[in-house]
């Protein structure tokens, strides 16, 4: 049995949102900032985790969970570009024999003989920046980023000065519509030239190339964007018209026919052990190479074989890819820092004697938290192994404990703020009953560190989406006393006419600068209740758990209400937030907390003065089971749950992952167990999938 068995579905739904929210915020700084915080081989094996989870329980598959979604949503400052031909990623192996797996798989699927050779294309994986080009009559009209994988930024004019990309393409029978699609990246060599010129003029020095080329290709600034000898790199098409050739190595002959580079270590592999062969035989060849590359993608060769075999989620059935293993070096640990969060987490950071880790020089890496030193006993003064994997901030992976200098003293964590002196604490969990890995500084809204942050939330693109407030804003007016909670956002102006210091004197404002800025604050009076959730920067509470809960509460004055403290029905109101399904105790507690707080309720009264929060479009309630709670389990055969449980909501019903009292229906699928049980139990209505569909006007589905 896995540790994943072992969950009950309380305790299963508690990881899955905590995981889907952490890996939600690397997609944001992974794609939108171009700045990533923890390794590829961090953000796949967490992936895998959660992949895992849904395995065991899928009624925690959500539509926007990122097992399910690509990237992140678009930046601001570029238009959009729909994808006709969604960009989607690509499921991992981690070692030779999921490779073997993943051949013997699509054999089965294919119904090939086992025996039979499966030829792969097998190419370098490039580490930089996704590009779709879309030619028509052969002429270069249009490219896009990535973005979400189905909408992202038009940066055609910035991708018309790569050399590497032709504007027109060469030869004769050019298809009408062609996507090419690529990865942009930046050479080593121009990389540690342009930050050479960068520091001479105390400029932005980049971490690494990826950055490099994915911050110089999203200027709104061309002129900058042609000044960064950015190269371009063909190996994969979306919409066309026709395709060239058969297999998948004869298009990208055409790409170089028409004017393309591809990369010189791509070729055929007739069967996985060749493939393999190839792997290793670039990993060795990798460090010679002058650009970066995290891995080998092999796909299946044949184009009929790749139609057939389709996809699944969000990747291709015929691709997959096999990252490198982490880089390491030896260095000394100078000191440790400890940084604070918006959600009062103590992180400790490595101080480091800088050291070269696959031709990029480290000086800080990660040390995780409090447990992470203990159990390593890291001290400082140690030597220690630093990991790096996919160009990010490293970590600490050993401490060379044989050559610890004498009289090094154990670390001692901080039990008080570093930035605002309030106890730093570590929370029980209430299902486990342990206490909790992160610290956490208990001065809220009154440590700078948490302030700062929460505030740069409140603006940002998911939650008020406030234009020119940006982070240096928030900081600056912070530290002016212009803003100390969400409330003097939308006061800023009135405030800012009686004061005698004027923000339009302040360095990088002006008289226009300020108008815009007022502007953009008052177009945000009016905001969705999802997103006024979610920028309230509760505990927990992502978009999905925002979504969750502007759908069942409708308003914020219902879910004010509800938590009212005065309140005796506070027991069942918390006993109805559990019964959501997806909405676990770490998160019930959080909201409960959150809304019977009353410095929080004295916040949100005053906020309430100023902005309108939008009712949330409440779904079809004529229907026979709109307000009615329903609970899918077993397997479903006329629908997936996933379409089960959307079709519900659509009709006004709430669908629960538990069974109550307060449960109306239970549709029951094969196999279906304890719940259905507890049902009869219960007395509880019990239907099959087609009694369902038939009382929701379905029944011919």
């Amino acid at each position: 049995m896995s540790e994943t068995d072992k969950l009950s579905l309380q305790d299963a739904a508690e990881e899955h949102e905590r995981l889907s929210e952490y890996l939600q915020e690397q997609n944001r700084a992974y794609y939108q900032e171009d700045d990533p915080n923890i390794s590829d081989a961090e953000y796949d094996a967490l992936l895998r985790q959660l992949k895992e989870l849904e395995a065991t329980y899928p009624e925690l598959m959500k539509e926007d969970s990122p097992t399910q979604t690509v990237g992140a949503a678009i930046s601001r400052g570029f238009g959009k570009v729909q994808h006709t031909v969604p960009m989607l990623s690509l499921d991992n192996a981690f070692d030779n024999d999921d490779l073997r797996e993943f051949e013997k798989k699509v054999k089965r699927f294919l119904g090939r003989p086992v025996t039979e050779d499966v030829a792969f294309f097998a190419e370098p994986k490039i580490d930089g920046l996704s590009a779709s080009l879309r030619y028509e009559k052969g002429k270069f009209v249009r490219g896009a980023t990535r973005g979400d994988g189905r909408e992202g930024e038009d940066i055609t004019e910035n991708l018309r000065t790569i050399d590497d990309i032709p504007l027109e393409l060469k030869g004769e029978n050019i298809p009408d519509v062609f996507e090419v699609r690529g990865e942009v990246y930046m050479a080593i060599s121009d990389f540690q030239e342009l930050n050479a010129g960068q520091a001479e003029k105390n400029a932005k020095v980049f971490a690494n190339p990826r950055n490099a080329a994915a911050g110089s290709l999203r200027q709104l600034d061309v002129k900058i964007t042609k000044s960064r000898k950015l190269k371009f790199f063909a190996y994969a098409w979306g919409e066309v018209s026709e395709t060239p050739a058969d297999t998948q190595a004869g298009v990208l002959q055409k790409f170089e026919e028409w004017g393309f580079v591809v990369n010189p270590y791509s070729k055929v592999c007739q069967n996985m052990e060749e493939a393999i062969d190839a792997y290793n035989r670039i990993e060795t060849d990798r460090s010679s190479l002058d650009y970066d590359i995290d891995g080998v993608v092999f796909k299946v060769n044949r184009l009929d074989w790749q139609e057939r075999l389709g996809f699944v989620s969000r990747s291709p059935r015929w691709a997959i890819a096999h990252k490198f293993p982490a880089e390491q070096a030896t260095t000394k640990l100078l000191g440790i820092d400890i940084q604070v969060g918006r959600t009062g987490a103590l992180t400790p950071v490595a101080r480091l004697e800088p050291v070269n880790v696959g031709g990029v020089v480290v000086s800080n890496a990660t040390l995780h938290n409090e447990e992470e030193i203990e159990r390593k006993d890291t001290r400082i003064g140690d030597t220690v192994v630093i990991q790096r994997a996919g160009d990010v901030i490293p970590q600490v992976v050993e401490v060379k404990l044989e050559l610890r200098e004498e009289g090094a003293a154990p670390f001692e964590f901080p039990k008080t703020c570093p930035v605002c002196g309030s106890h730093a604490v570590r929370e029980k969990n209430p299902t486990t009953g342990k206490d909790d890995v992160v610290r956490r500084c208990t001065g809220g809204l009154i440590c700078r560190a948490q302030a700062v942050e929460r505030l740069k939330h409140f603006v940002s693109r998911n939650a008020f989406d406030i234009d020119g407030m940006g982070a240096k804003q928030i900081e600056l007016f912070y530290e002016k006393r212009l803003i100390k909670a969400p409330v003097d956002i939308f006061r800023l102006e009135e405030n800012d006419k009686r004061s005698l210091t004027k923000i339009k004197n302040f360095e990088g404002f002006g008289d226009k600068a300020v108008k815009n800025l007022f502007e953009a604050i008052d177009a945000r009076r009016e905001v969705d209740l999802d997103r006024f959730i979610f920028a309230l920067g509760i505990r927990h509470i992502g978009q999905g758990n925002a979504r969750l809960l502007a759908r069942n509460y409708l308003t914020i004055g219902a879910l004010m209400d509800v938590f009212d403290p005065d309140k005796d029905a506070l027991g069942l109101a918390y006993a109805d937030l559990l019964n959501i399904d997806g909405i676990g105790g770490a998160v019930a507690d959080a909201v409960r907390e959150f809304f019977a707080e009353p410095h929080n309720r004295d916040l949100l009264t005053d906020l309430l003065k100023e902005v309108k929060v939008t009712e949330f479009e409440a779904p079809d309630l004529e229907s026979d089971v709109a307000g009615k709670t329903v609970v899918f389990t077993g397997s479903l055969e006329l629908m997936t749950r996933q379409e089960a449980k959307a079709q519900a909501e659509s009709l006004g019903a709430k669908v629960s992952g538990s069974v109550s009292a307060k449960t109306d229906y239970v549709v029951a699928g094969a196999k279906a167990g304890s719940k259905l049980k507890k049902a009869e139990e219960l007395g509880v209505q019990t239907l099959t999938e087609r009694e369902w569909l038939d009382m929701i006007g379905k029944g011919t589905a």
